[in-house]
């Protein structure tokens, strides 16, 4: 055994009981190190005749909690995992593993090699590879359905979801929970099995129950729509199948070559780009890890309407008081009843104990006082979006609030600075644009202004992940980085209907390559009224400078066709499932305003569509990164993903960009529109002209 590994794997004994610890910070990941220290330590206790029985164990806070997927598309090095497990099942000792922490992924599949597993009650398991876009590749479709059978396990590993020690051992996954200590527990079990004789289980000869020969047909059913465009569910089916129709070596091989199929898929390098994506948005350059914060015990919400009441209910989620206020009785009440049905359909979905309802109903405070959020220590304003509504609630809370408390707005595109210039305090205000529905949305777009000082910066960061939020930082322009980068879809969106599309052909293609809708169907969930108010102060304005995009929607909206909400909009409606129907009047519509505008429509193409769509959004990504308004590109790909419905398994806009299309093929489209059409809107970003010149990334600005 080499001193590497004898560092990540510890060797001691008790009494005739042998002990592995695996000791690799901060999880036991299944580091090379690893993985040869456990097969070389099982193969010395196997072969020392004053050992009769192993116990595998992690160091600190966990069991081995997954694979290292830093080694993923990497040369392999070391013993390989497939290899390390056969070592434990054919080890002539007795191999009990102690679980505790997170096993999950490769940690269970080597616990799965194990003969027997006891765990402390508090820990949770699982094969969750579904979210990397892969599946457990060492095993683990193989040997779960043989403890648990093929049903159970399917789900579990389609849902990737994190299985409680009770109920793992429940299902069989676990023989006994160990209360106290988990060690002490781990060998006197051990040491009852040797003084039991008891058999050296191999889960690999253990036979799987198929509970229904329809079941593989069956959840390919269940699951066409939510895992559309991913590859990783549909070949984990045909893994489990294959642990029921073939023999287990013939099975392990079979999973093997369709985890070689998904390690080297596009759709998997995407998924694990993302994975690390989403903790490094996490993080602020200049705000280093150990700035001091802010203390937030109590939280108080301005406005108790669909986005106040749902940011309420984030709080109340987490633990922390929270008080609502409204100007009138009326819309407090409406605002607390809302959240109270919310509560209570979660409830009845089984999303949470009925009993919770009320606990968490407790910790929102309604009042019609400023002088109540007094004390908080978070003020979040969600009231109408317009500067004037919220000079008055700014300056109401500079007067209130107490000095060092945070003071938030959740404005989606209103300028920062001059909100927080309307106290004496702009270094304690800063954006927290919540999306909507803001109680399940992830997306927490965090917006520093000039002035909002770092350890605010720090503490909302902090704050947005214990409220359940993914956040990422952004800086002060219109529209942040989402919807500046949303508005170039919809204007070339709306220049393709008065050129020769329809809605249904447009949404189609945006539908097809990986978003739960297209522009014109979101548009209709949303509400069109909404915009066509916003484009009657600002018509005029847009003619003089840009070609104006609100002819087609402005003739929809004119007609009362709001959207869902009035049963039509861009299709029709049939009430009350929703489904959006072409409809010949809008078709008229559009037809009208291109004869109107002089425009001959023409066929376009759907590659023409999805380049018009999102080309410009890359391109516009371009100059939120040289501007700063983004610190990374992957704080933008976080942000798309997580707020506006972009497919994982593409990255991101600024990762496709990257890696799928390439940034000369966006560059060289941009100006090909723009010599077609003369627009100045299709000049490339210099950011982009430069790195294609250069033949770099954006990963590398």
């Amino acid at each position: 055994m080499s001193d590497r590994a004898s560092d990540a794997v510890q060797r001691s004994a008790q009494g005739r009981i042998g002990i592995l610890t695996v000791n690799n910070p901060p999880v036991n990941a299944l580091a090379a190190a690893v993985r040869d220290g456990i097969k070389a330590g099982v193969e010395a206790f196997g072969g020392d005749p004053n050992i009769d029985a192993i116990v595998l164990i992690g160091g600190g806070r966990t069991f081995i909690a997954g694979a290292d997927i830093r080694e993923f598309g990497k040369p392999p090095q070391g013993a390989n995992l497939n290899d390390v497990i056969a070592a434990m099942e054919n080890c002539p000792k007795i191999v009990v593993a102690a679980l505790h922490g997170t096993p999950l992924g490769g940690g269970l599949e080597t616990a799965l090699g194990a003969h027997y597993r006891v765990a402390l009650p508090t820990t949770r398991v699982g094969l969750p590879e579904v979210h990397l876009g892969l599946l457990p590749g060492a095993g683990g479709t193989q040997r779960l359905p043989r403890l648990t059978g093929a049903k159970y396990a399917l789900d579990a590993i389609l849902s990737g979801r994190h299985i409680p020690a009770p109920e793992a051992k429940s299902k069989g996954i676990v023989d006994a929970l160990v209360e106290g200590d988990l060690l002490a527990g781990a060998v006197a079990h051990a040491q009852m099995l040797v003084v039991q004789k008891a058999p050296r289980r191999r889960v690999r000869d253990l036979a799987v129950t198929l509970e229904s020969p329809d079941l593989f047909k069956d959840t390919e059913k269940a699951i066409a729509r939510r895992a559309r465009g991913f590859k990783a569910p549909w070949n984990i089916i045909k893994c489990v199948q294959a642990a029921c129709e073939l023999s287990f070596d013939e099975g392990i091989k079979r999973e093997r070559e369709l985890f070689v199929e998904l390690v080297t898929s596009q759709e998997s390098a995407a998924q694990r780009y993302y994975f690390f994506a989403e903790r490094e948005a996490a993080k602020v350059l200049d705000v280093p890890s150990d700035t001091p914060q802010r203390e937030i015990r109590s939280a108080g919400i301005v406005g108790a309407g669909t986005m106040g009441g749902g940011i309420a209910m984030n709080f109340a989620n987490a633990g922390i008081p929270v008080t609502l206020l409204e100007v009138k009785q009326e819309a407090l009440e409406r605002g607390l009843k809302t959240i109270r049905t919310n509560y209570e359909n979660t409830a009845k979905r089984g999303g949470m104990k009925a009993e919770d309802v009320d606990k968490r109903m407790a910790l929102i405070k309604p009042t019609l006082s400023y002088d109540d959020l007094k004390e908080a220590d978070v003020i979040i304003e969600a009231v109408f979006e317009t500067m004037e509504v919220k000079e008055g609630v700014f300056k109401k809370l500079d007067e209130i609030a107490r000095p060092g408390a945070v003071l938030a707005t959740n404005t989606s595109g209103l300028d920062v600075n001059q909100i927080a210039n309307y106290t004496k305090r702009p270094g304690d205000v800063i954006g927290m644009h919540f999306f909507s529905p803001a109680n399940v949305m992830k997306l927490l777009e965090n917006v520093r202004g000039k002035a909002t000082q770092k350890d605010v910066i720090a503490t909302v960061m902090s704050l947005s992940k214990k409220i359940g939020k993914i956040p990422v930082l952004v800086g002060v322009c219109e529209g942040f980085v989402g919807n500046r980068m949303l508005r170039q879809r919809g204007v070339q969106s709306a220049y393709m209907l008065e050129e020769g599309a329809l809605p249904q052909q447009v949404d189609k293609v945006i539908y097809d390559f990986g978003f739960p809708m297209g522009p014109f169907a979101m548009s209709d969930l949303a509400g069109n009224d909404v915009g066509w108010r916003i484009r009657q102060g600002k018509k005029e304005k847009e003619q003089r400078n840009v070609r104006y995009t609100g002819y087609i929607a402005d003739a929809i909206c004119e007609l009362g066709r709001f959207g869902q909400k009035t049963g039509a909009g861009y299709y029709k409606y049939d009430l009350p499932d929703r489904t959006p129907i072409p409809d010949p009047e809008v078709e008229k519509i559009i037809e009208d305003t291109s004869k109107k505008l002089g425009i001959t429509r023409r066929a376009i193409s759907d590659q023409e569509i999805l380049e018009r769509c999102l080309y410009p959004m890359v391109n516009e990504g371009a100059k939120i990164l040289a501007e700063g308004m983004a610190q990374r590109s992957l704080d933008i790909d976080v942000i798309w993903v997580n707020g506006y419905g972009w497919p994982v398994y593409r990255g991101g806009p600024m990762w496709w960009a990257d890696n799928v299309v390439g940034l000369k093929t966006v560059h060289d489209a941009l100006l090909k529109y723009r010599d077609a059409s003369g627009d100045p809107f299709w000049e490339p970003a210099p950011l982009l002209r430069k790195l294609v010149q250069d033949g770099k990334k954006f990963s590398t600005v």
